[in-house]
């Protein structure tokens, strides 16, 4: 497995190009804007495009992603269809976001916790993970030791949980249950910032690691 990151937008997010390298195809997680970007990055590693993955709706993780849909004519999988209303309101969040205007449109496929879903030759398993989103989802590729965690948790931090539907207690619970539980070597990929281990936020997160009250 190759990943590709290609930080996007102002707001630096983290998309994700997962490659399988037996196959060479590829899924784009969370394209959140720069089309062009991607496109190139694709081009240049010469990768098939498979499907698009969402973790959450915020317009700064799917921006990019119908205009991906159209060009490469591929299915846009995710997040859980609690998710639905984040992509209703995608012209309020190019307002709230200062973003250009934006459409809404929607995913081929909702996913629902315990799916798996592959590129390639990888499987990955998904999580849901609700309070930064109620739709928000996680991917977790076993053999590999690496979950994709969107904005669920960051290096020493948390995702935000002020927007709408935002839930604090339901997001430690959701990284409690189901990132802290997984292999302390797993590799934790985040939708902004630096990457971490599983190992290094049991022990240092403040909001997670039991240190700090």
């Amino acid at each position: 497995m190759k990943i590709i990151t290609i930080p996007v937008t102002p707001f630096m997010q983290n998309c994700r190009i997962i490659v399988c390298e037996q196959t060479q195809q590829a899924v784009v997680v969370d394209p959140g804007g720069d089309a062009d970007k991607i496109n190139a990055a694709l081009k240049q590693h010469n990768l098939s495009l498979a499907a698009i993955w969402l973790t959450h709706g915020h317009l700064d993780h799917v921006g990019a992603a119908h205009n991906l849909r159209e060009q490469h004519k591929v299915k846009m999988i995710g997040p859980h269809e609690d998710e639905r209303f984040w992509f209703d309101n995608l012209p309020m969040q190019a307002t709230m976001f200062g973003f250009k205007p934006i459409n809404s449109f929607y995913p081929d496929e909702w996913l629902a916790h315990g799916d798996s879903i592959k590129v390639g030759l990888l499987e990955f398993k998904v999580l849901h993970c609700p309070g930064h989103t109620p739709g928000h989802v996680v991917f977790y590729q076993q053999a590999h030791n690496t979950v994709i965690v969107g904005d669920v948790i960051f290096k020493g931090s948390i995702g935000r949980t002020d927007f709408p539907r935002g839930d604090s207690k339901q997001l430690i619970d959701s990284i409690v249950q189901h990132i802290m539980t997984l292999p302390p070597n797993t590799a934790i990929l985040s939708g902004h910032g630096n990457n971490t281990h599983v190992a290094h936020e049991q022990a240092t997160n403040p909001f997670v690691s039991g240190q700090f009250g």
